[in-house]
């Protein structure tokens, strides 16, 4: 009777405890899915005057159909929030240094430095500069914001929020606003910022190397084997003249010295840029975009092809949010009709094209920020024998569960004094070498950065303009007004033209070059205005036939203004212009397909200038073996490649044994381009003494030394990680991507992270190759920035464009749009892109219909 009973008992334990995991299972399920966008049927918004369609493929990718701009630009922000709020809530707390008041203390570092730097306030000053046609868009936008917001909150508006309330319970959505839209320029500018990374770098290896040896591991941009992006016209008469001819005569002035010394300064200034380059990705040689187009007398259409893929860090989701634009009738009242990349957060397309042109970005990488010396005593500084008063203001820090942190930020002439952004930076300038005319030391200097993206600007009417464009006059009118973040700008249109364009303000340095910090209290070192617009290098219709960008020089040597001497060092570009004329070559002509198959191609220049030279090497047992491999490599990275793991395991621990014993261990090889310019100028001097490893005391190694020792190393390490058999070995297996969540996705609590993050996958391609699937060889084999779209324009049938980014549509993890384009990108696949009304229609899986409110 007790066994009866008893089992009784736990049966209904058991039927309890089903009910509750049933019943939790539920919860969490709903829990998930209760932020999913509706995407069909009807909804009644407030503050639309007419009825808009958002048709959405079997991607979630949305075309939007409205009947005037205000409608249009509205739904955009609804339909962008309804996506992707929780990224576009988590931009503005970064770029108005908020982030403690979302993460708590852990965004404390960066809030500092971005207060200090003033990104928001810039924005504020920015608005009011703006066109009417682009602030009534921004207001529309944030009125469709708005609405998704009034009755979407926690975790209705996206999951992160339900766990985010875990540990931050008060934390509320606040209204959007027009100026969080406008300061997420200021992100991607920093992100695209240029050379201070290579400035502090230079700074600080000179103290410990000197200038000569420094200057070996900058080496000039090689011309002559990685050819420029523009190599016709001149400068006439303060014009760019894309039909003159370059003289010699014109060189700018590269004003060399030794360092301004900032070296303890710049490793703690080092410090800050690191924690704000954890949130928007890493800086090297390496990084960078490939953006090319090709005139329609050589391709197989006759019109031309243009393509692009943007090289960022990854992130869940991607930084790119695919969508169209589209007025149902066009017309001067309502002239939009366009698609192609946007950012969540700001109104239009940042990359696309519309009825008429096409555009492509890469980045210049243009010296627009210098660091600044400054002598402070008390509430003033030094320049030349006057005291000036430091401008100040005190801002406070609002921190998740802990009291409020306040600062004082101060601001010289120069720029806001980021030494003053951590603990760390107060010392900046302390021990640093100041040259016999510097002011007392006393405790140290102070660091100042002068940026041209804390001069308010007009960039995003540059948006709203290139999405207006019509033809190639109006296309260079808004990239006029595209000040910072200066890119490489690239043009097709359906009458054929082609053409590129430099943009940009960028400083004309006089007194100094820009390489190291400036002297601030030196009135000579200053800047004496920007290059023009007008004298800026660009092309129509060129010569080749073609334009190929790739951050390579923008111009040749000559050019009579300092842009920058910071390229990416063109390996990228070269292998994507050899392409380009062995395609067209011989009267052929490229196609669409060529164009993509050449986005997807892995072929590694360094590999195809070492294997020659090692394959060779004195080596024995398992190495030899291993060695074997590069014997038939055709030098590309497949992520099946055996050759290709062998051959980066060996460039890491090349590049790591022969620099890692004297650069300081912040600024260790990138393992990019510029380390591949490196090693060749270093290779036909063997008994240079950078191949000799100083930890060793009794022997002085060559490169032959040095080569061996890495071949060796290569071969032990592949072996302990994927085996003896060297055939085994896998590229890809090695070189993974993880998609990672910016905030939770990093929470180190493995459960959390995988809510969110994806992956992970292996992927082919490399550093500083075309398929650019960047890794550093500091930290691994793991990628950490990557194509973060690839597209394809043809300009004879717009509907033949294709597309795709990295993740999906949706922000939201676990909707089935999540990551539904990984494994396309992946694998170098992309999606067709429709554009005309029937091509849309004929895709379309939802229909929502947006209607005013009654």
């Amino acid at each position: 009777m007790r066994v009866r009973r008893l089992g009784k008992v736990l049966g209904i334990i058991g039927i309890v405890l089903i009910l509750l995991v049933v019943a939790v299972a539920s919860y969490g399920a709903w829990t998930v899915r209760r932020s999913f966008p509706q995407t069909s049927g009807e909804l009644d918004l407030k503050g639309l005057t007419s009825t808009v369609d958002v048709l959405r493929d079997d991607r979630g990718i949305p075309n939007i159909y409205a009947d005037n701009p205000d409608d249009l630009f509205f739904a955009q922000g609804y339909v962008h929030a309804q996506d992707r709020f929780y990224e576009m809530d988590f931009r503005r707390h970064i770029t108005s240094g908020r982030l403690s008041e979302l993460l708590g203390k852990s965004g404390l570092d960066t809030d500092k430095f971005i207060r200090t730097s003033g990104w928001y306030r810039v924005a504020e000053k920015e608005l009011p500069l703006l066109s009417a046609e682009t602030r009534r868009n921004l207001d529309n936008y944030t009125r469709g914001v708005n609405a998704y917001l009034a009755d979407h909150s926690g975790a209705a508006a996206s999951l992160e929020y339900a766990v985010l309330g875990l540990q931050n319970a008060s934390y509320t959505i606040e209204p959007w606003t027009p100026v969080d839209s406008v300061a997420w320029l200021k992100a991607m500018a920093w992100d695209l910022r240029g050379n201070m990374q290579e400035e502090i770098e230079r700074s600080i290896e000179s103290s410990v190397l000197g200038t000569a040896r420094t200057a070996q591991l900058f080496p000039p941009y090689p011309y002559l084997r990685h050819r420029p992006i523009v190599e016709q016209g001149a400068v006439v008469a303060g014009t760019w003249d894309q039909s003159a001819s370059p003289s010699g005569a014109q060189a700018a002035a590269r004003i060399l010295r030794t360092p301004a010394g900032a070296v303890p300064a710049l490793l703690r200034t080092g410090s800050s840029v690191a924690a704000v380059d954890s949130l928007l990705g890493p800086s090297g040689s390496g990084i960078g975009s490939n953006s090319w187009v090709v005139s329609g007398d050589k391709t197989s259409t006759g019109k031309p092809l243009l393509a692009n893929d943007p090289h960022l860090a990854p992130s869940m989701p991607s930084i790119w949010y695919q969508m169209g634009l589209h007025c149902r009738t066009l017309s001067a009242q309502c002239p939009y009709d366009l698609a192609g990349f946007t950012f969540s957060g700001v109104p239009g397309v940042v990359i696309g094209h519309n009825q008429s042109i096409g555009w492509g970005f890469t980045n210049l990488g243009p010296d627009v920020s210098d660091l600044y010396l400054e002598k402070v005593v008390g509430d003033t500084y030094l320049v030349g024998t006057t005291s000036k008063p430091i401008a100040q203001r005190t801002e406070v820090i609002k921190v998740a569960g802990q009291p409020d942190v306040t600062i004082t930020v101060r601001e010289t002439e120069h720029g806001p004094l980021v030494s003053d952004a951590s603990d760390e930076l107060t010392t900046v300038g302390k021990d640093a070498p100041n040259g016999p005319l510097a002011p007392p030391r006393g405790d140290g200097y102070a660091v100042a950065l002068r940026w041209t993206a804390l001069t308010p600007a007009r960039t995003m009417d540059a948006l709203t303009d290139l999405n207006l464009a019509q033809n190639w006059d109006q296309f260079r009118a808004a990239a006029a007004e595209f000040t910072v973040p200066a890119q490489n700008m690239i043009f097709a249109s359906v009458d054929g033209t082609i053409g590129y364009q430099t943009p940009g303000r960028i400083p004309i340095r006089q007194g100094y070059d820009g390489k190291y910090p400036a002297l601030g209290w030196d009135p000579k070192e200053t800047w004496a205005g920007y290059i023009p617009f007008d004298a800026l290098p660009n092309v129509k219709n060129p010569d080749d036939g073609w334009v190929v960008t790739a951050n390579n020089a923008s111009v040749y040597q000559d050019y009579p203004y300092f842009i920058t001497d910071d390229w990416s060092y063109g390996a990228r570009s070269q292998r994507i212009t050899d392409l380009v004329k062995l395609a067209t070559s011989g009267g052929n002509k490229i196609t669409a397909d060529t164009m993509r198959s050449i986005q997807f191609d892995s072929w590694n220049e360094n590999a195809a200038f070492l294997v020659p030279r090692i394959k060779d090497a004195k080596v024995s047992g398992a190495t030899a073996d291993a060695v074997k491999l590069l014997s038939t490599w055709d030098f590309t990275q497949p992520a099946d490649s055996a050759p290709a793991a062998y051959f980066n395991v060996f460039w890491k621990n090349l590049l790591l044994d022969t620099f890692g014993d004297e650069i300081p261990k912040n600024y260790l090889p990138d393992g990019g381009d510029r380390w591949f310019t490196v090693v060749r100028n270093l290779w036909d001097s063997p008994k240079d003494t950078w191949w000799d490893d100083v930890r060793t005391t009794d022997k002085v190694e060559t490169r032959d030394d040095a080569v061996v020792r890495a071949l060796d190393e290569a071969a032990t390490e592949l072996t302990g990680l994927q085996g003896a058999d060297p055939a085994a070995w896998n590229w890809g297996k090695l070189h993974t991507l993880t998609v990672t969540n910016q905030t939770l996705g990093k929470s180190g609590i493995g459960l959390i992270e995988r809510l969110f993050n994806r992956g992970p996958v292996t992927t082919s391609g490399g550093g500083s190759i075309v398929n650019a699937t960047g890794w550093n060889p500091a930290d691994g084999y793991t990628v950490t920035w990557i194509p973060s779209m690839r597209m394809v324009l043809d300009f004879a049938d717009l509907d033949n464009s294709t597309w795709v980014h990295l993740t999906g549509a949706s922000g939201h993890a676990y909707n089935a749009h999540y990551v539904d384009q990984l494994d396309a990108w992946q694998t170098g696949t992309t999606y067709a892109w429709p554009f005309s009304v029937a091509a849309v229609n004929a895709v379309a899986k939802d229909h929502l219909i947006l209607k005013p409110a009654p």
